[in-house]
């Protein structure tokens, strides 16, 4: 809910659900409350059980109500999932003007949002990543410029119409109105990266409990993204599997002894585990590591083809930044740098305090800044940087693909006015 400089972000993750209340004040971020819920209705980041999400969002926006003494009625919230694609888009027009002005902008975005898409996806963003004037690229800014023919180069991400429906629907038997539908690395990569890391060229890799989420960046702009369909869960239930515990006792076991690398752990070290007959006994801890350490050798590889398929871009990427929960576990950092050749470092929202202890944060305050919170901070960032007065409603037919309509603004601001591609309607497509 916005009042003032109010905004709310809901992070509506597969192993959790998150409320952040957030203010800004003096170019920074203070977190007024945040609640947290695990979250039981969704796989690999996509909805399957809408009562039991419906009641794990009420539990977080309820706990980050009583925090922050603010009710919320409005929430910008986070979309992933393997149902997620993005594409490269180009548009042309010609100027009628002797200059470029913000309509000429706005049209030659909208003639690279015009192409075909199927009945079943919906455009989520249509980011722009470089002008083109006569001939001459790399413009981020061409507002004010001479020329007599506007090139652009986009970035449209879809998702599936039954998922976003149906993630709205959540919202909306949850007593929230959405304000902003957001691709959840794109919000990460808005609480974690820096410009110069986005002008050089990163990939952000947001691991999360379903779905590992892809950002690039490069001269600024975002240049490729993608979802792919395996996160911290699948340690999970490998190490449920291999010691043959409950999945609750084979998360707590990986959070608090998990080690990538086996080489990393002394071979003496025994950790206490509870089986399902409730019985502790203990276990190596370099069990649990050469566990682990195929799943993340199977999940960094499957990061590295993901960017070599971006052939234009992978060359150009000048390091990479790991975030999410996943991101906490000893040695995830050296395997992605050992398998990427590239320099890596772990994301942590920066500029962040809080202004109330929540229970949530288990009475620190310095926790908020933790990667298994980027992207509900990024979602608050995005939303004093992007939200204006729109409300998505769940009935997709009725109201979300009529009310898509708007420009979302454009990441690197051209003379602060809106850009983004159109939404196409049914009713257009059909």
């Amino acid at each position: 809910m916005r009042t003032g400089n109010i905004i709310v972000g809901l992070d509506v993750g597969t192993t959790k659900i998150c409320a952040i209340v957030g203010e800004i004040t003096d170019n920074k971020i203070a977190i007024l409350g945040i609640g947290s819920s695990p979250s039981t209705g969704l796989r690999k980041g996509v909805v399957i059980n809408i009562e039991s999400t419906v009641d794990s969002i009420k539990k977080a926006v309820r706990e980050a109500e009583t925090i922050s003494g603010i009710e919320i009625r409005s929430v910008c919230v986070g979309i992933a999932g393997s149902h997620v694609k993005g594409f490269e888009s180009y548009g042309a027009v010609g100027i009628k003007g002797k200059e470029v002005r913000p309509r000429d902008v706005d049209r030659v975005i909208e003639s690279a949002s015009v192409l075909y898409i199927p009945l079943d996806r919906e455009v989520i963003h249509v980011l722009p990543a470089e002008f083109i004037l006569d001939g001459q690229d790399g413009i981020k800014d061409p507002v004010g410029m001479s020329g007599v023919r506007l090139e652009v180069k986009v970035h449209i991400v879809t998702g599936a119409v039954s998922s976003i429906q149906n993630l709205l629907k959540c919202c909306e038997k949850a007593g929230l109105n959405v304000s902003d539908i957001v691709l959840e690395p794109i919000a990460s990569a808005s609480a974690v990266l820096t410009e110069d890391e986005k002008d050089l060229g990163v990939a952000l890799i947001d691991i999360g409990g379903g779905t590992t989420d892809i950002a690039v960046y490069r001269d600024g702009s975002l240049r490729h993204t993608a979802v792919l369909a395996l996160g911290g869960n699948h340690f999970t239930n490998d190490i449920a599997i291999g010691l043959r515990i409950p999945m609750h006792e084979a998360e707590r076991v990986k959070k608090r002894y998990g080690s990538v690398i086996t080489g990393m752990v002394d071979g003496t070290e025994e950790m206490d585990v509870a089986g399902s007959d409730r019985q502790v006994r203990k276990i190596p801890r370099k069990y649990l590591a050469e566990i682990i350490q195929p799943r993340c050798e199977e999940l960094t590889g499957l990061i590295k083809r993901e960017l070599e398929n971006a052939s234009d871009i992978e060359p150009c990427l000048s390091g990479i930044v790991l975030t999410g929960g996943a991101s906490l576990l000893e040695g995830i950092d050296r395997v992605v740098e050992a398998v990427l050749a590239l320099p890596v470092r772990i994301g942590i929202p920066e500029g962040i305090k809080t202004t109330h202890i929540s229970p949530a944060l288990g009475g620190r305050q310095n926790t908020i800044s933790s990667p298994m919170y980027s992207t509900g901070i990024g979602l608050v960032i995005h939303g004093f940087n992007n939200v204006e007065d729109k409300i998505f409603y769940g009935d997709l037919f009725d109201g979300i693909f009529d009310r898509m309509k708007g420009w979302v603004k454009n990441l690197f601001g051209v003379n602060g006015h809106e850009l983004a591609g159109k939404r196409m309607s049914i009713k257009q497509r059909l």
